[in-house]
């Protein structure tokens, strides 16, 4: 096992000004299941083909345990890959895509055949090992391109959006079935996808990413309850945080028919979040014109606009933002009332609209 390191690690692609990855400062720890999220173009992807050795490092280092890898060949860095497609050999069977790279390595016959039912078992594939690939289901590929990824016993295992081909029953399925291989095995694991539900229920750690830098890296949990900026903030929960532009008058930010009280360096405005479990009706407070109701049994979620046109939605470019709201399921509004919610002050987040940086 072992332990990555990023070292100011930056990749800047020929013809681009920008860098996809810049000065990535990031340790993963020994064991340590840590999940790379962010929207599209992000550089996520780009940082784990990094650590793998399919992208050039233009700057910094990277490290795996004690040895440097900036300038290792991917095959000498003692890591394995999980593809988002399963890129198994369709005229091979379930054993032989399995233990195709130990063949190749030289690994004794007796030996790779032990390491291939281990990994079956762990993975309930013992039944398909004479299957050949086109008769397994989607799901069942993926947890031979798991076990392809077992057998080598690498320091490392880097998987990129692995599960983004199978239907979202499967998926939720198979990434709590990864999490709990992973820390059964206990190999250090940096995974990447784009959904920001699958980073919160996998990882030991998230590192939330935008535009090649990296946001924040923390426990899912602070991540949730304190995010560092407006982005974090709204990337990170589903439905997302609230995000509303508010005017601040006296050291109050007025959110509608709701003071909230603000720090003295707030400016004349400050992006307040709270998260639609963060509002409760009330009598007086903040009004919101209810728009679409959804109904998912246990949970109603409400969709709305502010009733005060003082207050605007952070992303002033994003026509389709709406206030969200978390309501009682059985005694949900109509569409075309208007609700008026209050807010304490422990659920209520203040970033800078000047930078979107923390401010409480």
């Amino acid at each position: 096992m072992a332990s990555v390191v990023f070292k100011d690690a930056s990749r800047i692609y020929p013809g681009t000004s920008a860098p996809a990855v810049d000065k990535l400062n990031l340790t993963v720890n020994d064991g340590e299941f840590l999940v790379l999220v962010g929207p599209s173009g992000c550089g996520k992807s780009t940082s784990l083909r990094m650590l793998a050795g399919l992208e050039e490092i233009d700057n910094g280092a990277i490290y795996i345990g004690d040895r440097e890898v900036t300038n290792v060949a991917p095959k000498d860095r003692d890591i394995a890959m999980v593809f988002q497609s399963y890129a198994l050999y369709p005229h091979m069977t379930v054993a032989e895509n399995m233990g195709f790279a130990l063949k190749i390595a030289g690994v004794a016959k007796e030996e790779r055949e032990r390491r291939v039912l281990d990994a079956a078992k762990l993975l309930d594939l013992e039944p398909y090992l004479e299957r050949k690939p086109k008769a397994l289901s989607g799901g069942q590929r993926q947890r031979v391109a798991m076990g392809r990824a077992i057998v080598r016993e690498p320091q490392v295992f880097l998987m990129d959006e692995p599960l983004s081909n199978l239907d979202a029953k499967l998926r939720v399925a198979t990434r709590t079935q990864i999490a709990a291989l992973q820390r059964r095995l206990g190999i250090t694991t940096v995974y990447v996808t784009h959904d920001q539900v699958e980073a919160m229920t996998m990882g030991d750690r998230v590192a939330v990413l935008k535009d090649g830098l990296l946001q924040q890296v923390d426990t899912p949990r602070n991540l949730y309850d304190n995010p560092a900026n407006a982005f974090v903030a709204g990337f990170i929960g589903s439905p997302a945080m609230n995000l509303l532009s508010v005017p601040v008058s006296g050291g109050k930010a007025k959110l509608g028919g709701l003071d909230i009280d603000v720090p003295s360096s707030a400016g004349a405005s400050v992006i307040v979040g709270i998260r639609p479990e963060g509002f409760s009706p009330s009598s007086k407070g903040f009004e919101v014109l209810v728009e679409v109701v959804e109904e998912l049994g246990a949970d109603a979620f409400v969709y709305g606009k502010p009733a005060d046109s003082s207050v605007k939605f952070a992303n002033a470019s994003d026509e389709l933002a709406q206030v969200i709201l978390r309501w009682d399921p059985k005694n949900p509004p109509k569409p075309g009332q208007t609700v008026t919610v209050t807010a304490k002050a422990e659920v209520v987040h203040l970033f800078s609209t000047a930078d979107g940086k923390r401010i409480k």
